[in-house]
């Protein structure tokens, strides 16, 4: 059975649609869906693009990880955060299965492995290997599954600790893994995190700041790392490095890739969004 990974929805229905049924028409059999996270939000239909995605996980044709915009779900439907001026979250908060897929969607891991690929959102960590980060996501995953969950998204947002720690306990670990596995994009050689530049694919010079996936010595280079996350940064499939946001929300295309040799299917989409909200990705 072939494996498409497919990059972030962000509420994009009908692109999201039209691209499954192109790998129906090509796949010649039976095929899965692994999506990369940021399966709403910004979108214009994003509760018919989380409804679809769970359809697919109950027939078990599909699984997803967790992306940052999801998590910005579970904090609003808990009053933890307010909705942003730019999120397209009101369906979903007033339908009447809203707790079913929260539900859901809660238990979502944020990092899944298949055949010599790992899947996050964002990025990894330098110092963490492919069967670290997995261990580190299921620390996540028990307490986004267990009974304190919404205590904990009280205490998930913030920039610190910017650099792992083994020794790194409670709250501070968990928002350690989430912030790498979801927001990611730069950090230094040695592994600190920064959160500021969001608009680039590229570090301004002298910055000391590197892509996640170019510091030296990167532990998880051993398997292809999938991701989405960093519409700026493009439509990027290298050897060990599979990047999959292609902006489908600003206009660019949503984008499937086959894990099995790696090709390519993608659908244009419309901008849903205007340049001046693209600070806010």
């Amino acid at each position: 059975m072939k494996t498409y990974f497919i990059g972030d929805l962000q509420g994009c229905h009908d692109q999201t649609q039209a691209l499954l049924e192109r790998l129906h028409d090509i796949a010649d059999g039976p095929y899965r869906i692994l999506f990369c996270g940021d399966l709403i939000n910004r979108g214009p239909d994003s509760l018919a693009t989380l409804r679809l995605v769970y359809r697919l996980w109950q027939q078990d044709l599909a699984d997803s990880v967790l992306g940052n915009h999801d998590l910005h779900l579970l904090a609003v439907v808990n009053g933890i955060r307010p909705e942003h001026a730019s999120d397209t979250l009101s369906d979903i908060l007033a339908a009447p299965d809203r707790d079913e897929l929260i539900g859901w969607l809660r238990r979502r891991p944020l990092a899944l492995q298949q055949d010599g690929h790992l899947l996050v959102h964002a990025g990894l960590l330098p110092q963490w290997t492919p069967r670290q980060a997995l261990a580190l996501s299921d620390e996540v995953s028990t307490m986004l599954s267990g009974d304190g969950w919404i205590d904990f998204l009280r205490q998930m947002y913030g920039n610190e600790p910017a650099a792992w720690r083994n020794s790194l306990r409670g709250a501070d670990r968990l928002r350690c893994i989430i912030n790498a596995m979801t927001r990611l994009r730069f950090c230094s050689a040695d592994g600190v995190m920064d959160f500021k530049l969001k608009e680039s694919g590229t570090a301004p010079a002298g910055s000391g700041l590197m892509p996640w996936f170019e510091v030296p010595g990167r532990r998880s280079a051993v398997e292809t790392v999938v991701f989405g996350h960093w519409s700026a940064l493009g439509l990027r499939i290298e050897p060990n490095l599979i990047a999959l946001d292609s902006g489908c929300v600003w206009g660019g295309q949503l984008s499937a890739v086959c894990l099995q040799d790696h090709s390519l299917v993608q659908v244009s989409c419309p901008e849903f969004r205007q340049a001046a909200g693209k600070a806010a990705r």
